[in-house]
């Protein structure tokens, strides 16, 4: 384990995603723009006429991931992780009917009538993601610097 700590709030940030707009591709396009290198999803909700995510398939390695695509009306309930080196890794909690679907959110999750997003941006800690040299699973480590 690795802690990182030493990072503070500094500003948060709303985004309105409008029909169409593309969530996890609109996340990152804002991470650029607003230049936000490293911080935290705070919250996600809102509505999808499409979503797409993917989960594990088996506890070995190197992991196996199953892509799953859904049709809406979908309710978007929540989205949260880390923005690292301005790449989001973000996770999220959909339902359809009374279904309710949990995986990695993946580009391919289109808004339907609106989301709304909050993002903290984190100064005073500088976050990437490197693969582990071993299992070449992609982890959070401290920027070079």
């Amino acid at each position: 384990m690795d802690i990182f700590a030493g990072g503070r709030i500094v500003e948060v940030i709303a985004l309105r995603l409008d029909q169409g707009d593309d969530v996890l591709d609109s996340i990152g396009a804002a991470a650029r723009q607003k230049d936000l290198h490293t911080g935290v999803v705070l919250s996600g909700i809102g509505t999808l006429d499409r979503a797409r995510m993917h989960h594990i398939t088996h506890t070995g390695y190197p992991p196996r991931d199953a892509f799953v695509e859904y049709e809406g009306p979908i309710e978007l309930l929540s989205i949260d992780g880390i923005i690292a080196d301005y790449t989001p890794h973000l996770h999220t909690c959909i339902s359809i009917k009374e279904t309710t679907y949990m995986g990695h959110l993946e580009p391919g999750c289109r808004v339907l009538y609106l989301a709304e997003i909050a993002i903290a941006r984190l100064e005073g800690l500088r976050l990437c993601r490197r693969p582990h040299p071993e299992t070449t699973v992609k982890q959070l480590q401290l920027e070079a610097g």
